[in-house]
């Protein structure tokens, strides 16, 4: 393609918007422009011939074409590959590529940062495996662009994470349209996640005036972990003992709702007509492939990934916020 002499104004003048507004489509910039109008600017560009060459910009600022990302965990979660793919995907439309470096166990925060500039990335985002804060020291809080899927201590970086509560709060509701109301909740002991998704749980059974049958930890120890013994079968033949043997099971993530499972199919009990049981984060590996398939709420990881490569291209970076993304409800046999 030959590459033609188009500025900004140029696009600006035939589309008949503003060069800021050109620069936020083109850029990765401007989250409150309307898809429509992005779409328009894109076109327009590709017809006069406009090409973004952010690595000849990059070298004339001292940065190179990169967006670094910091991984606590991340590498390791099922989840990456979402986050990464929602990072890629509006990287490489603005002619960027993303690496990650792991925040590997007693490592410092900052010792992992020095490692992410050596590459003099145009940007820096800091990825977590599980909703939580992360306590930045004075530093490097002006080094992180934006956080993803957790929260800077302070409040000083932008930050993009899940709407536990918001999502407890539908998944509960969706029980209770569904005629559930005997409901237990096994939950993820001692990260933000499980109490944030805990907060919606009391919240939306308060709101319908019914009582929660029990909410109980999944894990013996005091901070949840795949690989910490199991206290869900335990909870489940304690439940089908009581007196008030719950009609709906809500789990802490998919993997706790595989043991429910199988729980409830020793006890001779089927999902979803003797009990029903919905989950949290959508790992299709698991959710889609128990029996029945597992209604679950999805996490946003994809949209947590775009929306972090926007914030961190954009021209006029805004005030550090916290912005909460929607769960979305993946309904499949299990309630």
């Amino acid at each position: 393609m030959r590459i033609v002499a188009v500025s900004l104004s140029d696009i600006a003048e035939r589309a008949g918007v503003s060069v800021k507004t050109v620069s936020g489509a083109l850029h990765g910039g401007s989250a409150r422009m309307s898809d429509d109008t992005r779409q328009k600017v894109k076109a327009i560009a590709e017809e006069l011939g406009y090409v973004t060459n952010l690595a000849a910009r990059g070298v004339r600022q001292g940065w190179l074409p990169l967006v670094g990302v910091v991984s606590d965990g991340l590498i390791t979660s099922p989840f990456a590959t979402e986050i990464v793919r929602g990072l890629d995907g509006a990287a490489r439309s603005a002619g960027m590529a993303v690496f990650a470096v792991n925040h590997r166990s007693g490592q410092s925060i900052g010792s992992v940062l020095d490692e992410v500039q050596q590459f003099r990335p145009r940007a820096v985002a800091y990825a977590a495996m599980y909703h939580k804060d992360v306590a930045l020291p004075d530093r490097l809080a002006g080094a992180v662009g934006v956080m993803i899927n957790c929260r800077e201590a302070t409040g000083r970086v932008t930050a993009l994470v899940p709407d536990e509560e918001g999502g407890a709060r539908e998944i509960v509701r969706y029980l209770l349209v569904a005629g559930r109301r005997r409901i237990a909740f096994i939950n993820l002991p001692g990260i933000l996640a499980g109490t944030l998704r805990e907060m919606g749980f009391r919240a939306a059974l308060g709101e319908a005036g019914i009582d929660h049958v029990g909410v109980f930890p999944a894990v013996r120890r005091s901070v949840y972990s795949d690989r910490a013994p199991s206290l869900v079968a335990s909870h489940v033949e304690a439940l089908l003992k009581s007196g008030q043997r719950p009609d709906a099971i809500l789990c802490g993530n998919d993997r706790v709702a595989m043991e429910v499972y199988a729980a409830l199919a020793r006890a001779g009990l089927r999902i979803p007509d003797d009990i029903a049981v919905a989950s949290f984060d959508n790992q299709v590996e698991i959710a889609s492939r128990l029996d029945p398939p597992l209604t679950t709420m999805a996490l946003p990881h994809r949209a947590m990934g775009r929306l972090a490569m926007e914030i961190l291209l954009a021209e006029q970076p805004e005030p550090p916020h916290l912005h909460k993304l929607p769960f979305h409800l993946v309904e499949r046999a299990s309630v």
